[in-house]
């Protein structure tokens, strides 16, 4: 079932210790693929090395090729120069990196990638290369994204090693769900499951439903945002597995900047074409602030990538591209040229600025992925202590052969440059890392997400409250989700429920319709509340449609407690309310509908209702979302509903994800909120 909520992304920050080792015969500083055995220490020969980190410490990975293309790899550390901002730095890392693909007898076991300790171990072997490859669906039409399929299923089958390590991700692959793997056949069926969707603007998820009628220059600008939010997290997160080279491969058509008139739409549901609309005046200048836009994006990019020491190779699809748009598309030859020319131009800027390779326009695409193997799999990474100040400008580098290196006629390749980070970027790095949430406020702000229950259509809410003869009483309210813009989904009529102990005694069998309004006055039906033995409860739920038909279907399973042996809380009850007004009506109402969400608007007011049992006085407090208290909340005497009611104006709390603590000793609820503007 779908979750009613927004997608979001987290971004790990760990650095593993890279594994050393060596083999001889060897130039100075190289770690190739063979290790010693376990608990056996280096050779005297082969001095492990040493390697460096902080916030300063700059490393660079340089690829240096004969005539022929084969990698120079008889090279020492004083054959190298680098100057950053055209001063020449002290080189204090240098190692050679060779990797044998080649899984061999001798060879340590390969291990398998069960969570993030195993990946990181096992991405730290030298002979293990690591490569994410990323369908940027949004700027690849349906069409190209089939005939990029076949290369890249012979690249994951052919280039591919046996001990490196795939990963796949989308725009809107949230960064926990992203997982590597060695398996061949997952790789292939990841491959055969890409879908183009550029120019078409049919939401498929919560997130897209919200600017889905947004005009379609504002889609294409918003999809530019998920791609380098995307891009920019998998190569951080990159830069924490492992310091040694890493490849993106990013599968795209490039960034888009503008529409020819015919595909601009007010609305990007609406059919194509709309009534005619006249350019602007000011559409060169537009434009020019457009591509300004995507420019920027890119440095993002770019700057994300080269502090992680990631590699991005840009694969267009469209090969030897003639043209941007169809025939029926309608756009004048200027504006296909020059939209066909900055989008090419958006994938070299990505690879060229990473020291990558743009395999853009170009038919043979397997050609250019094989060099992506070939990077990774012999070349020199360097270190040195930067001075730079953290000024969050770009800084150049170049990296050049010295002595009689220099006269070979060999090719060095390196990136330009990257961009320092700033004051407020050292602080971060270097502030203790703060404490995971507390469970129960992780999970309080987690329900707001997803509030009780997981539906396509409703969502809902379960209080719990004392019952009689010892017994604990459920109460079951539902709301549909916001409708969405498409239209499409047919809107849900009544929830019917099954409630049964584990042991198949049915505690509730009915249909319980919507409330007239939130906040008012129950319909005979709206609700349902019945009792439940302490203990494991399960709902099964199914969501009936305005024609009867099942729209979705869920089964919950709840603990309920034993609310007799006090002091204990039932579930607080919460309520919208506008004026002062309102919260007298609704603290009169004892039948008021409790709402489901948790989302409020700072011109509103909360009322919340609650019960005490076995005694004594509650206190209630306003926490932020770390858990952390702020201020006190009062809490009166309920008028009707329940024994104690808060009545919370939300004007002077600023936006933001907040916690209310209802406590009586030792028991606690927590009710989350969400302050909007």
């Amino acid at each position: 079932m779908a979750l009613a909520g927004v997608l979001g992304m987290t971004v790990l920050a760990q650095q593993a210790p890279p594994r050393t080792g060596g083999q001889s015969p060897a130039p100075p500083g190289e770690v190739t693929a063979q290790a010693p055995a376990d608990g056996q220490a280096p050779s005297p020969a082969e001095p492990t090395p040493t390697f460096r980190g902080g916030i300063n410490f700059v490393r660079v990975d340089v690829i240096v090729t004969d005539r022929n293309g084969n990698p120079a790899i008889d090279l020492t550390a004083a054959d190298f120069e680098v100057r950053e901002d055209g001063a020449v730095q002290t080189i204090e890392q240098f190692r050679l990196l060779r990797v044998d693909p080649v899984q061999r007898a001798t060879d340590e076991p390969l291990r398998p990638i069960r969570n993030e300790d195993d990946l990181v171990r096992e991405a730290s072997r030298d002979d293990v290369r690591l490569f994410v490859i990323f369908f940027d669906d949004y700027h690849t039409r349906e069409i190209n994204a089939l005939v990029v399929k076949k290369p890249l299923i012979d690249f994951v089958q052919r280039q591919v090693g046996p001990k490196d390590l795939v990963a796949f991700m989308y725009p809107m692959s949230p960064l926990d769900t992203i997982t590597f793997t060695r398996d061949r056949d997952l790789m292939v069926s990841a491959i055969e499951n890409f879908e183009g969707r550029k120019y078409d603007y049919e939401p498929r998820n919560q997130m897209e439903e919200r600017y889905a009628h947004y005009p379609t220059e504002e889609v294409e600008r918003i999809r530019n945002d998920v791609v380098r939010g995307g891009l920019g997290a998998i190569a951080t997160r990159l830069g924490g597995i492992r310091e040694g080279r890493k490849a993106i491969v990013l599968v795209s058509e490039g960034f888009s900047t503008a529409l020819p008139q015919y595909m601009r739409n007010r609305n990007a549901q609406a059919p194509i074409p709309e009534s005619t609309r006249p350019d602007s005046p000011f559409e060169d200048t537009q434009d020019f602030f457009r591509q300004t836009e995507v420019l920027d994006d890119l440095r993002e990019i770019t700057s994300a990538a080269n502090r992680a020491n990631t590699t991005i190779y840009t694969l267009d699809p469209r090969g030897l591209a003639t043209g941007e748009f169809h025939i029926d598309e309608i756009a004048t030859r200027d504006q296909d040229r020059q939209i066909l020319q900055f989008s090419q131009d958006s994938l070299r800027i990505l690879a060229q600025d990473t020291d990558g390779r743009a395999i853009v326009n170009r038919n043979d695409l397997g050609r250019g992925l094989e060099q992506v193997v070939r990077d990774s799999s012999a070349y020199y990474l360097l270190g040195y202590s930067s001075q730079a100040p953290s000024d969050g400008k770009f800084h150049e580098i170049k990296v050049n052969l010295s002595g009689k290196a220099r006269s070979r006629g060999l090719q060095v390749r390196a990136r330009r440059g990257y961009i320092a980070p700033t004051d407020e970027d050292v602080r971060r790095a270097t502030a203790p890392e703060r404490p995971a949430l507390p469970s129960p406020v992780a999970e309080a702000l987690a329900s707001m997400v997803s509030p009780a229950a997981a539906s396509r259509v409703v969502r809902s809410w379960v209080g719990m409250s004392k019952g009689a003869s010892g017994r604990t009483a459920l109460t079951y309210v539902w709301e549909p989700l916001p409708a969405t813009p498409s239209g499409r989904a047919e809107a849900p009529s009544g929830v019917r429920l099954l409630a049964a102990t584990m042991s198949g005694d049915v505690l509730y069998r009915g249909t319980i319709g919507a409330a007239a309004a939130a906040g008012a006055a129950a319909a005979p039906s709206a609700r349902a509340t019945f009792d439940a033995p302490p203990g494991e409860v399960q709902l099964r739920i199914s969501v009936e449609g305005e024609g009867g038909g099942v729209l979705d279907t869920e089964i919950r399973e709840l603990q309920v407690p034993d609310l007799a042996a006090g002091p204990a809380l039932s579930t607080p009850r919460v309520y919208r309310a506008r004026t002062a007004r309102d919260v007298q009506a609704l603290a009169q109402n004892p039948d008021a509908v409790p709402l489901v969400g948790r989302e409020f608007s700072r011109s509103e007011r909360v009322l919340m209702r609650f019960d005490v049992y076995g005694g004594g006085t509650p206190t209630a407090a306003l926490l932020n979302r770390t858990g952390d208290r702020m201020a006190d909340v009062p809490v009166a005497p309920a008028a009707a509903g329940g024994t104690h009611q808060i009545d919370l104006p939300l004007g002077g709390i600023p936006p933001g994800e907040y916690l209310v603590e209802i406590a009586i000793g030792a028991t606690s609820e927590l009710v989350p909120l969400k302050v909007g503007s």
